[in-house]
């Protein structure tokens, strides 16, 4: 059965909660006076919470980023920070709710024609050419921080009209685990939500149901969803990628949701798992952290779309 958005829900809790359905854990001593929302000691004091509470380290996000969604949290609940932190440390629901907000998880089809025209154009076919040269068989993609999955079905529709009976292709599409990226497995999604996808793809690539869209068999059985934490130390790619190695990799508007030392680490995990002469493709706001990497170089100057160099230093 096709079911909206709305209609797949989750009863898991995040798999990095600890379970305080049993007992909720002892209140943090966090004092009663207000706690100024610009004032660095509230954001540790819910750092802290996270951390002692629910075994969540949020420190890796952005201060200002992560002081925006605090905000946000506290809009919607009406408490005060002394107040909110106490509250997280023994409501588990909140604590979901709050580790939601720190995920920006918009996504569209074709988000970005300047970078899927130089993808259909340029690249793809490129890549495809140097494959078919080789006798390689498989372009590999990751599609980093899915979301829904409309990034990694955008490029599996151009590669599906590239690449016929060879070379095969796969695309391995992760991000944390949540609402999210269980959509994104079900390749269903909402009409109003097919506006960049030409005719000739909705023909081809989707079967109409009324209000929705499927992706056909034949694209499902060419992209991976599974759960992987960029920060992840002991994960250097995707399980099911097996070795890495990838042609190319997406990760668009994540990077600066991050503070600096994570995105490099992230940053290092990428050019690690690129093969050589493998492109990285990123979002427009994240164009002068990746230009500082000594790894990869602008490819198109006029997109964010990066080529690993084959040589350690520009």
């Amino acid at each position: 059965m096709i079911r909206s958005r709305e209609g797949i829900q989750s009863n898991q809790q995040h798999p990095g909660l600890k379970d305080s359905s049993a007992a909720a854990p002892p209140a943090l001593d966090i004092g009663n006076s207000l706690l100024d929302i610009g004032d660095s000691s509230a954001t540790e004091a819910i750092l802290r919470v996270m951390a002692e509470a629910h075994g969540l380290d949020i420190s890796r996000y952005e201060e200002t980023f992560l002081r925006k969604m605090i905000a946000k949290r506290l809009a919607a609940t009406g408490l005060t920070m002394a107040a909110y932190a106490g509250h997280l440390a023994g409501d588990r629901e909140e604590a979901e709710k709050f580790t939601h907000a720190l995920r920006i998880n918009h996504s569209d089809f074709f988000r970005n024609p300047l970078t899927f025209a130089l993808l259909e154009q340029v690249i793809l076919p490129g890549l495809v050419e140097a494959k078919r040269k080789s006798g390689g068989d498989e372009i590999r993609v990751w599609s980093a921080g899915c979301a829904a999955g409309q990034e990694a079905w955008s490029i599996a529709m151009l590669l599906d009209e590239l690449t016929g009976e060879a070379p095969s292709y796969r695309i391995f599409a992760t991000d944390l685990d949540g609402p999210d990226l269980a959509l994104a497995r079900t390749g269903v999604y909402s009409v109003e939500g097919m506006g960049n996808v030409r005719s000739r793809h909705l023909r081809g690539c989707f079967s109409w149901h009324g209000d929705f869209y499927a992706v056909v068999p034949r694209l499902r059985a060419r992209v991976d969803f599974s759960v992987h934490d960029l920060l992840d130390d002991d994960s250097a790619s995707p399980v099911a990628s097996i070795y890495g190695d990838f042609d190319l990799i997406f990760c668009c508007n994540l990077l600066f949701y991050y503070r600096p030392d994570a995105r490099q680490r992230i940053l290092d995990k990428f050019c690690r798992a690129l093969s050589p002469g493998g492109y990285f493709v990123t979002g427009e706001a994240e164009r002068a952290i990746v230009s500082n990497q000594k790894r990869l170089y602008p490819a198109f100057p006029l997109a964010t779309i990066f080529q690993k160099t084959t040589f350690p230093h520009r």
